[in-house]
């Protein structure tokens, strides 16, 4: 009876609201989070219609929490936003107990930093993946281009 019906897509692919893409070039990625963003209830509005920048932001742990720094979330209605809304505010980040622990204790490691990778909807709900990295150096971005052109001649001659 329901094998002529057409299927129903629950784990549809996650599109990302905003993305980092200077993160994967300055930093090495080693290993990847996901946590929640506590916003409130204007700003979600305008994070689900794509005004959301993460780009040069990074990830704190003060105090038993993670915070979101340097995001930019500009209001979706100018004229209706409260007096004194800070677009540029530090955002809580939703992780568990042991989660901020595990980080905390990798960040310690020198070199070590987390970064937002983007920002995308699950279970209509606003996740950010964050990327634990070191900074690459000058010449290892060079050899990243120099490999990302190889691979681009080598995609379009074959």
């Amino acid at each position: 009876m329901f094998s002529d019906a057409a299927p129903r897509r629950y784990n549809k692919p996650m599109e990302p609201i905003a993305e980092n893409r200077r993160a994967r070039f300055d930093y090495e990625i080693s290993d990847t989070y996901e946590a929640g963003i506590e916003l409130r209830g204007y700003e979600v509005k305008s994070v689900k219609a794509g005004h959301f920048q993460i780009a040069g932001a990074r990830v704190l742990i003060r105090g038993g929490e993670a915070w979101l720094v340097n995001s930019h979330v500009p209001p979706y209605q100018p004229k209706n936003m409260p007096a004194g809304y800070e677009e540029d505010r530090s955002r809580r980040l939703l992780l568990t107990k042991d989660e901020i622990k595990t980080l905390t204790g990798l960040l310690q490691e020198k070199g070590n930093i987390l970064v937002p990778l983007e920002a995308h909807l699950k279970h209509n709900f606003i996740k950010l993946q964050l990327g634990l990295g070191r900074s690459r150096k000058k010449s290892d971005k060079r050899e990243v281009l120099k490999k990302r052109s190889h691979e681009r001649e080598m995609r379009d001659t074959g």
